[in-house]
This record gives structure tokens, C-alpha cells and sequence, in this order.
């Protein structure tokens, strides 16, 4: 039963995606390539894409990052952590001061990041083009389509085709991010399998749970999963306790941690429903005590490397610290 499931799920992206890169081929303004780095982690190509948000109007920037380990697996399809930058950023601040590239990597999971620039260095959570229906499946149709094609040669072993099936997609949003995600979730055409927010629960709590409670009685390989980091004292407190609520009143299989590090890596894994207490300050939740990086060993992305941080599951989870990285790295 659980394959099936599985197959069924694989197949209902597949259309999805074809629908998508389908659409994102007809354009006037042809994708380019603006910069390319390749560096000890992998491939990071920054592309201009007519589907981005902001295309068209202001900046077509959408920051696709390859690691050096990922390979193509055409029965996975292509896995993807897409993330939303908040207030006052941009994507390429957000990808270095948030370690997004390093968190990835050292999940060991077989997935792309994608990084779309939403408003540039603005107190502004309007996100652009991904407010229309289907825009966010157009916008990975266009980015990883453009990204398979232009960065070919610099990818080597961990190229991809330009018409991959979509495999599993999960969204990560930073403070402001969260309208983006939220538009992505009601009607971005694309069946995502679990949303991260980093401190970012302002608003727009009704379509985070109705997204979780959509796919209530599945099994984990095809359930919605959220986790919500907030912070001790915040707006976004309130709003997050009310929400733990409500998925508990519904029936949803939720853990909170009062205290960051409190939770078991089974916890972590096994709840459809996250909530994380921190004391970490908001600019830096995401990152500093490895956020990130844990939700997605505790995620159903593929993984075809080892890992250690399974071992003892149900001892609580080690609470590791980094150090601020520069904003600066491209």
C-alpha cells in the first residue's frame, strides 16, 4: 500500500510539472544566466527567469544552488527546498547570511535549493507574480529548466534534465516570506510536501492549516508536514499557539518544544505538526542553531547518503551552534 501510495503521489507531480515547464517555455523575454560559481559545496547559478515574482517589473533574479553530491535519480524525479527571504533582503544576502547552501549540504539530502528574489531590500511581504494561480509551479518550471540548460557543463555529474519530473518540493520562508509560501500552498499548482517557517507566522494561519489538514489521514510518504519556529515573545508566538490548537482539536498529530533541543529526532520526524520555541533572535533563527538543516535530516526528502543523526532517536536532539556567515559570498 505504501508504494502505491508512493507511485500515486510521483505521478500526480509528474503531470503537474509537465504542466509547468510546458507553460514557462512560452515567454518573450528569453532566461540568461547572470553569474556562476562553483565552489567546495556545489553549483550556484544565478539566473535571470521571466517567471520570477518580481520579472518583469523589478528584479528577475532566482538563485539555483546544485550540491556538489546531488544525482539524478529519474524514479525520484527532481527534489527541491525552495526559500522565501523576508524583509529587507534579498536572495543572495539571504542564501549566505542564512547558510542555506551549508545547512543543505550537511543534511545530505538528495535535493536543489532555489531561492527567488521577492521585494529587494523593502519592508514588504507582497510576493509578485506568485500571487496568481500556478505561478509557483511556472516559476521552478522556469528555474530548473533554465538551470539544467545553462549550467551544464559547470554541473558535471550532478546535472539534470531540462523537462525533469518534479519529485518531492518542500518551502522554507524567512519572517516575511511567509505571504509567499502562503500563495504557493492555496494555488501555486504544485503539491508540496512540507512547509518550514523560520519566525514567520504574521499571518495567514487558515491556509497553513487547512493545507496540514488536507492530508490529515495519509501516510507520511504523501502527508503535508509543517514546522514552525517562532520566537520567545513575538507576535508570531500568539499566532502559532493558536494554530498548534487548532490542528490539535482537528486531530493532527502535533509536537511542541518549549525548549529548543527538548524534542526527540523521532518527535521531530514522525509529528505532521512542528511547533519549536526559541529564544534565538529573529535574524538569525534559521540558521544559528542549525534550523534548517534539521528539519531536513527529519524530512521525507530522498537521501542517499549516510548519516549519524538518526542514531539514538529517541534521546533528545543535539542542539548544535554556527557561526554568523558573510553576506557577501558571491
Amino acid at each position: 500500500m505504501r508504494r502505491r501510495t508512493a507511485l500515486a503521489v510521483l505521478a500526480k507531480t509528474s503531470l503537474l510539472s509537465a504542466t509547468a515547464f510546458a507553460q514557462s517555455a512560452r515567454t518573450d523575454v528569453d532566461p540568461r544566466l547572470k553569474t556562476q560559481l562553483r565552489g567546495a559545496l556545489g553549483t550556484t547559478l544565478v539566473l535571470g527567469v521571466p517567471q520570477a515574482p518580481f520579472a518583469g517589473t523589478a528584479d528577475d533574479t532566482v538563485i539555483v544552488f546544485v550540491p556538489d553530491k546531488y544525482r539524478f535519480r529519474p524514479r525520484e524525479g527532481i527534489s527541491v527546498l525552495v526559500h522565501f527571504h523576508g524583509h529587507n533582503s534579498s536572495a543572495e544576502r539571504a542564501l549566505a547570511a542564512h547558510a542555506l547552501r551549508e545547512q543543505l549540504v550537511e543534511s545530505r539530502q538528495n535535493a536543489i535549493l532555489v531561492v527567488p528574489q521577492l521585494a529587494l531590500f523593502a519592508a514588504d511581504s507582497s510576493c509578485g507574480k506568485l500571487a496568481l494561480p500556478g505561478a509557483f509551479a511556472r516559476l521552478l518550471g522556469g528555474a530548473l529548466s533554465t538551470a539544467a540548460r545553462v549550467g551544464r557543463a559547470a554541473l558535471g555529474e550532478s546535472r539534470f534534465p531540462e523537462r525533469p519530473r518534479l519529485g518531492r518540493v518542500c518551502l522554507s520562508a524567512h519572517s516575511g516570506g511567509y505571504h509567499a509560501a502562503a500563495c504557493s500552498l492555496r494555488h501555486g499548482g504544485v503539491d508540496v510536501s512540507e512547509t518550514y517557517l523560520f519566525d514567520a507566522l504574521y499571518a495567514e494561519s487558515d491556509v497553513f492549516r487547512d493545507w496540514v489538514l488536507a492530508r490529515r489521514d495519509d501516510p507520511a510518504i504523501s502527508r503535508h508536514k509543517l514546522v514552525s519556529y517562532f520566537t520567545v515573545g513575538a507576535s508570531t508566538e500568539t499566532l502559532n499557539n493558536g494554530l498548534r490548537a487548532d490542528l490539535e482539536r482537528s486531530g493532527v498529530r502535533v509536537s511542541e518544544e518549549l525548549r529548543e533541543g527538548a524534542l526527540s529526532r523521532r518527535d521531530l520526524s514522525h509529528a505532521s505538526a512542528v511547533f519549536v520555541r526559541t529564544e534565538v533572535a529573529h535574524s538569525s533563527v534559521t540558521w544559528e542553531t542549525n534550523a534548517l538543516r534539521d528539519v531536513l535530516y527529519a524530512s521525507m526528502l530522498p537521501r542517499h547518503l549516510g548519516s549519524t543523526w538518526f542514531e539514538s532517536p529517541n534521546r533528545n536532539r543535539l542542539i548544535e551552534r554556527r557561526s554568523a556567515t558573510r553576506a557577501n559570498v558571491l
